[in-house]
């Protein structure tokens, strides 16, 4: 009797490499866009949670949210994407922008980020 050998072949190991190496490098496109959306969600949180926030003016509100922006390298938000609107009892702050990375040649990976978070002042209990 006979044995055969199973296994990959030599093609068929270089088509997966091929294949897990083109979702590595799309991942390495998009991880950082996504972490830069969660440090823009997480600067946000941090204002809320801020004392007095819904009574400061919006030029120093906006300082202390691209002062934390600055810490995470998020480079990509810039005051023009930033709003403030008046709210009662404080303000309603959004951040909606766009990242555009380049993908190979002349194809690009486009992510369009919108966050908002109501600013006010909180009773400490």
């Amino acid at each position: 009797m006979k044995r055969t050998q199973g296994g990959m072949t030599l093609i068929g190991f270089v088509i997966v490499l091929g294949v897990i190496g083109f979702f590595a490098y799309i991942s390495m496109k998009l991880v950082p866009m996504y972490s830069e959306y969660y440090a823009v969600k997480q600067a946000l949180k941090g204002l809320q949670q801020e004392p007095g926030i819904g009574n400061r003016d919006p030029a120093r509100i906006q300082d202390l949210f691209f002062r934390r922006l600055y810490i995470s390298y998020a480079e990509n938000v810039k005051p023009e994407n930033v709003s403030l609107e008046r709210i009662d009892g404080g303000w309603e702050m959004s951040v909606d922008y766009e990242v555009r990375k380049p993908l190979m040649g002349n194809l690009d990976v486009v992510g369009m980020f919108q966050a908002s978070e109501r600013l006010t002042n909180q009773s400490r209990e």
